[in-house]
């Protein structure tokens, strides 16, 4: 059964005051391999459909993975129940209206037309490269083309598709552990080549590591690793979350919160970039910033906060953040010593007020010194305050995709506050 009879059926039959539909689609297809050998491909349709209804302010739910009639008989007579038996709700806001959405280009025609073979050959092509490096290597091939519809009662009525296709590799020789991956919407900018090359260099500059003491340093977070830090703060730039006081941008819209050099924009005006043009709950995707050469601009806001505080409904879909454009080179001569760091994991928060996190690093940390890398170190463990961070930019690089919703440049951070080292 397609969207618009799924559409049709819960019209006919929810008696329901109000009602939000979300159906998703997901054709997959993952090939798992580990230690030299392909062990699994799962290839396959999945389908999820949830329904939300309300009977005044008193509200229920229920999801389903299949669309027959029996099905969808359960899911609208499972919701109203629930709805009828649940409390009064002082955050209920209605469903959606209609809305004019913006078309955007999420599915990539060559990602699409992969076929299991593609993917197979890139595992093996890995595998071979692994071997003659002596090494072990582990990962994940995968494809997927999701389609989203959202459909409510008072007249949303959107839909979209879009892909995602990645390859991650975790080599392992003797001590030696580490990895690369790419993730996007575009299989056509997928070079596996270059992500071998970056793998086999990866793990032969990490063959000998010195010991380093933690201490606050310059540092040269690469695009993995800053984006991993900011998505944290990212999610507690909520409106709601800064106007209770929780967050420590309270009070601060309209001020030079950020260090000058730091802008982050929500975009679907960048080709690269999944954009998705609507939320689970109808908030349209917008040109958006939230910071702006250092000043705070916005802040994510629900579509009941936005009411209460008379608003406009917003949200974070992703993350593009200009560079200066500078080479790894330069900004290794702006400094006469620091770190480079490859990605963070672990990242948890120390104090949400303040908005402090802890994490580690991981995937290779290298000390340079006069413009240039001298050696692998242990990984760290780190305490900083990311908007702090950002008043410490000394310079940033070009604009690069970490992952499908993330496009941002390396950047030099002075004082990095590293706190901690591992044995490894």
């Amino acid at each position: 059964m397609n969207s618009e009879k799924i559409v049709q059926y819960i019209q006919k039959h929810c008696i329901a005051d109000d009602w939000t539909l979300n159906i998703t689609k997901d054709d997959s297809h993952e090939t798992r391999f580990a230690q030299n050998v392909i062990t699994q491909h799962i290839a396959g349709a999945m389908k999820e459909i949830s329904l939300s209804v309300s009977f005044g302010s008193k509200s229920g739910s229920c999801t389903v993975n299949q669309d027959d009639e029996e099905s969808l008989a359960y899911l609208v007579k499972t919701a109203e129940e629930i709805a009828k038996l649940a409390p009064e709700d002082p955050e209920f806001v209605p469903s959606v209206g209609k809305m004019d959405i913006p078309e955007i280009a999420n599915c990539d025609p060559q990602t699409k037309a992969l076929e299991p073979k593609q993917l197979v050959d890139i595992v093996q092509t890995s595998i071979s490269k692994a071997k003659t490096f002596g090494a072990t290597v582990s990962g994940l091939t995968e494809k997927h083309i999701e389609t989203n519809a959202l459909f409510t009662k008072n007249g949303f009525a959107g839909e979209y598709e879009k892909s995602d296709f990645g390859h991650s590799m975790t080599l392992k020789k003797e001590e030696v552990e580490t990895k690369v991956a790419y993730e996007a919407k575009n299989f056509a900018d997928f070079n596996l080549k270059i992500l071998l090359e970056k793998l086999l260099n990866q793990a032969s500059s990490l063959a000998v590591k010195r010991t380093f003491e933690p201490q606050k340093i310059a540092v040269l977070l690469r695009p993995l690793a800053l984006q991993e830090l900011l998505w944290f703060m990212g999610w507690m730039m909520d409106r709601r979350y800064a106007d209770e006081g929780i967050t420590p941008f309270t009070n601060q819209i309209g001020n030079p919160f950020f260090g000058e050099k730091f802008s982050w924009f929500s975009t679907y005006k960048q080709p690269t970039l999944l954009a998705p043009p609507f939320a689970h709950d109808g908030i349209i995707a917008e040109e958006i910033p939230w910071v702006e050469k250092g000043i705070l601009k916005n802040l994510a806001t629900s579509r009941y906060w936005a009411k209460k505080i008379g608003s406009k409904p917003c949200d974070i879909y992703n993350m593009f953040i200009p560079g200066e454009g500078y080479s790894e080179e330069e900004m290794l001569q702006m400094v006469p010593r620091g770190l480079i760091v490859n990605s963070f994991w672990y990242i948890r928060t120390v104090d949400t007020k303040a908005g402090e996190f802890t994490g580690t690093t991981r995937d290779g940390v290298w000390y340079f010194e006069d413009g240039k890398i001298q050696y692998a170190v242990n990984n760290l463990r780190f305490n900083e305050i990311p908007h702090n961070a950002t008043g410490r930019i000394i310079a940033t690089g070009i604009s690069e995709l970490a992952n499908p919703i993330s496009l941002l440049p390396p950047m030099l951070i002075d004082n990095f506050n590293f706190v901690d080292k591992t044995s490894f």
